[in-house]
């Protein structure tokens, strides 16, 4: 019996995307006819006429199957649950504007048949913007730095290669709001990291802006590290030790210049806003560990589902 490749993606507005996605998908897997394959796309309540599209290629390939959410559950949720309806012994997890390129399949199935259960494709460059990408590079490197219980892929995004067992382990987790590239690194098995270039994207504009962006690199901070914490501390205590030494500087100097040093205002107004900025910097930090435990502590379904398409329930 043929074993299954199970290719998941997410998709919001890619109406012009998701056929060349399709046919290049699909092109690739006629190279390997000794798997079979299916198809699970979590569409994010696309308002564009994506979804026609995928009803159209659904109606044509029973093996294309489609979760169409209620609402737009974000950039995190969505694809995440589309890897978990997987059925497949091999997933291929990719984005779908193509600016991961599927026929990087092949190279991963070589990967994954010498015997590993993760092959991941790490950025060695990008034909996007070179701005964000040093961006990403500072961020990943910092992420994996202050990870100290396992070690983080560095200038990964999720796109690769997972066997079966990866999968039924991301099963096991019950958070609804996951950072799947640190869950990757967290659960381990034996893993093999190839280089790929990023593409432009084929048609459309990137859906991912500040907010998105930092919102991401936020949740990889406070589900995989608790360094931003400890930098809070140990800040503390410096800039505590240092206003005491510089209060004992001002003393020496006005019990040694009684009556000709004056302190003045300056000092005293730059020392309160720059203290404050701090602590509202800190008390950020608070609000984003405490912010992903109400996360947590509420409990919600990773994403609501309106209809499914050659789903076999």
């Amino acid at each position: 019996m043929k074993k299954v490749i199970s290719i998941a993606t997410g998709c919001w507005n890619e109406v012009e995307n998701i056929p060349l996605f399709y046919e290049r998908c699909k092109a690739e897997l006629a190279r390997h006819p000794e798997y079979d394959y299916e198809f699970v796309v979590a569409d994010n309540c696309s308002t564009d006429g994506t979804r026609d599209v995928l009803r159209k290629i659904a109606a044509k390939d029973p093996k294309f199957k489609v979760i169409f959410n209620a609402n737009n559950f974000g950039h995190i949720r969505s694809p995440f649950n589309a890897l978990l309806n997987t059925s497949g012994d091999v997933v291929f997890f990719l984005c779908s504007d193509l600016q991961e390129p599927p026929e990087m399949l092949s190279e991963f199935l070589e990967k994954y048949e010498a015997g590993y259960k993760v092959v991941a494709g790490v950025r060695a460059g990008t034909k996007a913007s070179y701005f964000m990408e040093l961006l990403r590079r500072g961020y990943y490197a910092l992420l994996a730095k202050s990870s100290s219980e396992y070690k983080v892929i560095r200038k990964f995004t999720g796109f690769g290669l997972y066997d079966r067992c990866i999968i039924e382990a991301l099963k096991k987790y019950s958070d609804p709001y996951p950072y799947f590239r640190g869950l990757v690194s967290e659960i381990g098995f034996k893993r093999v990291e190839v280089p790929f270039v990023q593409e432009k994207r084929k048609f459309g504009k990137t859906k991912n802006n500040f907010f998105t962006l930092y919102d991401m690199a936020m949740t990889g901070f406070v589900n995989h590290t608790k360094l931003p914490l400890r930098l809070a501390v140990f800040s503390g205590f410096f800039i505590a030790f240092l206003s005491l030494l510089v209060a004992l500087g001002y003393f020496i100097y006005k019990l040694c210049n009684w009556n000709n040093f004056q302190v003045g205002m300056a000092p005293l107004v730059i020392g309160l806003f720059f203290f404050s900025a701090i602590q509202l910097i800190f008390i950020g930090i608070l609000g984003e560990y405490i912010g992903a435990i109400y996360t947590q502590v509420k409990n919600k379904p990773l994403v609501i589902e309106e209809e499914r398409l050659n789903f076999d329930e």
